[in-house]
């Protein structure tokens, strides 16, 4: 039994990894999979030009990892809460008022 103690954070084999020698592998990003991916959730534009680049937003989620979703989430949902008060808020022409006649109808 030996006394002596590795240096932390020294690895025992310090040479690189070779790529070419088979059972050895270099994590690239496209095959880590925690990496982020695209979810290509389809988007149908609304005719709507605040709602559709609220929905084009989401595709920036594509590219971060999990723990930026929620600042897009976040803004897309603002923004379409804006959107759909900006419709409530909209003035259109005067409802017809409805006068009872001289039957009371």
């Amino acid at each position: 039994m030996s006394d002596t103690v590795p240096e932390a954070g020294v690895p025992a084999e310090s040479a690189p990894a070779d790529p070419d020698l088979p059972g050895e592998s270099v994590n690239e990003p496209e095959d880590d999979p925690a990496a982020p991916a695209p979810l290509n959730v389809p988007r149908t534009p609304t005719g709507n030009a605040d709602v559709d680049d609220r929905l084009e937003r989401l595709s920036d989620a594509d590219h971060l990892a999990t723990d930026g979703h929620v600042e897009v989430y976040e803004d897309v949902h603002g923004g379409l809460r804006d959107a759909l008060t900006a419709l409530d808020a909209r003035q259109g022409p005067a409802a017809p008022v409805h006068r009872p006649g001289p039957t009371g109808r």
